[in-house]
């Protein structure tokens, strides 16, 4: 056995099998690729590279910004939560290649240059308001690629476990834990079309005139119609003068009152005879001025008998759309995807998982969740062909991306020779092919 080789392991079940552990030899993430074909339609790291600023002042600077930014991302896109994995991962020869590494024998960043990277250099003003606005171009590129008529914003809020005393966290009565308490904003595709860290304490609207407007502007821009949803938390006037002074058709729901329920007491009768099975739902439109709002609104009632329940289910929606009130119930029921969509980025990227000391270099994590976040969404939207359309974020993780591969180099090239398992040759070709028809998003 050579210096440096590792002896094999044996099972002690089936003695013939033996286990070898080939370090740069081998990757589980060879799926990355297609990602980094699609990271050079998107144009991610060109963005980055252009808007984010180089703080370090060395001469001999051996990472490059452009390089950790990547790193940063793919990792995460792998799966790979923060940089606890950056030391192993700084082996494997795909990682190595995507970050812009030619040469697989090179190492990439270290665990310490990562981490001052993500909670130094990232964290500064400057940069972490570039990362909050990264995600316009593509929004913008997306819409035009989908030839939507409309747009519609879900925007929610959630909360994220701390470790202990980190900075700005607090213990949130609603909530009755000590957590961040972020807001997050998703167009129907299920993009997340913006998300800002809070502290623990705040209400879940608290912050909305920075956070919303710059979403509505970039459609309004494009004449492109938006439709606003949101649960009783965001039910505060000045929100819906802001949306109907930008022409925005908006349903967001209000607490329930003795004076919206005189409204509707020919809808509160329980319907005579046994109940069937199906709900009974029924709808009331009227007009409604509350104490604060400058005019009188349509306010939209939802009233459900279930059986065996003895009083009905009743919500309030405040809208200015002119649809039918069935149409309006639909419409709004579908802002549960919002919350759909926060688990699907917790369990893949692990966005929520913020384990920092500082405010600041929290805020740049959630950041970095957020694109790889969308890189994986924009990859089931737009690359994946229609037989796969239906695997959520982690299937594509786990069947796109954990792809194992032996790596075999020649004095010209290097042969990633690809586990023909969950995806064959002939997906990935169509995979990269319909990447590449993909128009480009400008990096200006």
């Amino acid at each position: 056995m050579g210096a440096g080789q590792k002896r094999p392991l044996r099972l002690a079940s089936n003695p013939r099998v033996e286990m070898q552990f080939t370090s740069a030899n081998v990757t589980s993430d060879a799926g990355l690729f297609a990602f980094a074909e699609l990271d050079r339609v998107v144009n991610l790291t060109l963005m980055a590279h252009v808007s984010l600023k180089e703080t370090r002042r060395g001469k001999n600077i051996r990472h490059h910004l452009l390089r950790l930014f990547r790193q940063a991302v793919c990792s995460r896109v792998a799966g790979y939560e923060d940089v606890n994995d950056a030391e192993r991962l700084a082996c494997d020869p795909a990682l190595r290649i995507i970050s812009g590494i030619e040469d697989v024998e090179r190492t990439r960043a270290s665990p310490g240059t990562r981490g001052r990277f993500e909670t130094e250099i990232l964290a500064t003003k400057e940069n972490l308001k570039e990362l909050e606005t990264l995600n316009t171009p593509w929004m913008i590129s997306n819409s035009r690629k989908a030839k939507t008529d409309r747009i519609v914003i879900d925007v929610d809020s959630t909360e994220i476990e701390v470790y202990k005393e980190q900075e700005q966290s607090a213990y949130n009565g609603h909530i009755e834990s000590r957590c961040y308490h972020p807001i997050f904003a998703f167009n129907q595709f299920g993009d997340c079309e913006a998300a800002k860290l809070r502290p623990g304490n705040v209400h879940s609207a608290d912050g909305w005139e920075d956070f919303i407007p710059p979403i509505v502007g970039r459609y309004t821009g494009e004449r492109i119609p938006v439709y606003f949803r949101a649960d009783a938390a965001f039910a505060k006037p000045e929100l819906y003068e802001y949306l109907e002074d930008a022409r925005v058709t908006h349903t967001i729901r209000i607490p329930a009152n003795d004076t919206l329920e005189g409204y509707i007491m020919h809808l509160l009768r329980r319907p005579m005879g046994r109940p069937p099975r199906k709900p009974i739902v029924r709808y009331a439109s009227f007009r409604y001025q509350a104490k604060g709002w400058d005019r009188d609104r349509r306010v939209v009632s939802k009233v459900e008998w279930h059986a065996g329940e003895l009083f009905p289910r009743i919500g309030f929606i405040v809208t200015n759309s002119e649809a039918p009130p069935h149409r309006v119930g639909q419409f709004y029921n579908g802002r549960g995807k919002a919350e759909q969509y926060i688990k699907e980025g917790k369990y893949a990227t692990s966005w929520t998982r913020l384990s920092c000391h500082r405010f600041e270099a929290n805020a740049v994590r959630l950041q970095l969740g957020v694109l790889a976040y969308n890189l994986l969404n924009f990859m089931k939207r737009f690359a994946l062909p229609p037989e796969v359309k239906h695997w959520s974020l982690q299937s594509i993780q786990l069947k796109r991306v954990k792809i194992g591969a032996r790596v075999i180099r020649h004095a010209r090239k290097i042969s990633f020779q690809m586990a023909e398992v969950a995806v064959s040759q002939g997906l990935m070709k169509k995979i990269l092919d319909r990447i590449a028809t993909l128009p480009p998003v400008p990096s200006g």
